[in-house]
């Protein structure tokens, strides 16, 4: 009876394990086979669309949310979450393939480029400007030259009516105020652009500081991204700092002329900015890593920079791929009309010629 009894057991043990299994492995996800590339993957729709995401640069984060949400209106199949953390963090991210697409405001180095896990592609998506902004109550515009900007944020110049200041601002009332110097206390493009300015103006700034996302600051207070380096200086009379030319038109920030190679004090605008980028148009390196400060030129604003957005060559989705491919050909046509509205310059038509034939690189299939 014992051994009738265990060979009952046993046929139901083997006839209800397979239910068993099949019932865990629906239950985990295992109903279907894995998916093993995009290829796999269910198609996007209007319902369910296509999620890519992106990190990065801080800079053109006003024109990438307008442009991102454009597009998904007229391709509700595609959506495109980007955070804005920074140049350094969207390196890192996109580096370590935890997004799909980075963003910076300084182009990779040869060594980030070489410890990637894959080729990856600079896209200049606009053009836009650092700006020096500053809280100084009773003055509203002020002259500043390169050399005394280093000077500044090296910590030299401490007070705002210092001689050098005053030299290039007659008639301006300066007051005995201690200057706070403002700067990002996270990697960033916005910085590198800054660095690399002042490296061009100053021996002791590019021996001292260098030019990086992310440098060791002589003196200041740090805030995080463009937001909060325009909070702290709108904060804090006698501050100085510098964001992106769009944050100080939207915190209503005061922000000085810079001196150009040409020797002309220069206000930040989408004229002066796209007067920077005309010389480089023709001088354009076939990876796009090119920098345009104190560039010469009648009119050319001084602080001027392209900010790129980063793809791999070769990526493992290639339905993500396929979908910023059609994304980037839209932002470098259709999109342009919306540089301007927010403060940055468009892409010279020579640059987005040589871009849209960069992008038969990508690989979609």
């Amino acid at each position: 009876m014992k051994t009738s009894l265990f060979r009952s057991l046993s046929r139901v043990i083997t006839l209800a394990l397979p239910v068993a299994v099949a019932a865990v492995a629906t239950a985990c996800g295992g109903g279907q086979p894995a998916a093993t590339d995009s290829a796999a993957a269910p198609a996007a729709s209007a319902s369910s669309p296509l999620q890519i995401n992106g990190a990065g640069a801080t800079f053109p984060n006003p024109i990438y949310s307008k442009w991102f949400d454009e597009y998904h209106k007229q391709n509700p199949s595609v959506a495109i979450n980007y955070q804005s953390i920074g140049s350094g963090g969207g390196i890192r991210q996109v580096s370590n393939e935890t997004v799909f697409f980075g963003a910076t405001d300084g182009p990779m180095t040869d060594e980030q480029l070489k410890a990637a896990p894959g080729p990856i592609l600079h896209f200049p998506t606009v053009l836009g400007a650092d700006v020096p902004v500053f809280n100084l109550p009773g003055v509203a515009d002020l002259k500043f030259t390169g050399a005394t900007l280093a000077d500044i944020f090296l910590g030299k110049i401490k007070k705002w009516n210092d001689p050098a200041i005053a030299k290039v601002n007659a008639g301006v009332t300066l007051p005995n105020t201690d200057i706070t110097v403002v700067h990002r206390s996270d990697g960033s493009g916005t910085t590198y652009i800054w660095a690399d300015f002042l490296a061009k103006q100053s021996p002791e700034w590019k021996e001292k500081v260098g030019v990086s996302t992310a440098v060791n600051w002589p003196a200041g207070v740090g805030g995080k991204g463009n937001e909060g380096v325009a909070g702290l200086v709108s904060q804090t009379p006698g501050a100085i700092g510098y964001v992106e030319l769009i944050y100080a038109l939207q915190n209503k920030l005061s922000f000085g002329s810079v001196q150009n190679a040409n020797g002309e004090f220069v206000k930040a605008s989408t004229e002066s900015v796209t007067a920077a980028a005309a010389a480089a148009a023709a001088q354009m390196p076939a990876d796009f890593r090119v920098s345009i400060t104190n560039a010469a030129g009648a009119g050319a604003y001084p602080v001027s920079s392209f900010t790129w957005l980063l793809l791999y060559e070769n990526p493992k989705d290639k339905a993500q791929s396929k979908a910023m491919v059609d994304f980037m050909k839209w932002a470098l046509t259709d999109g342009q009309q919306y540089a301007s509205q927010l403060g940055y310059a468009p892409l010279p038509a020579d640059v987005i010629k040589q871009e849209l034939t960069a992008l038969e690189k990508v690989r979609t299939s």
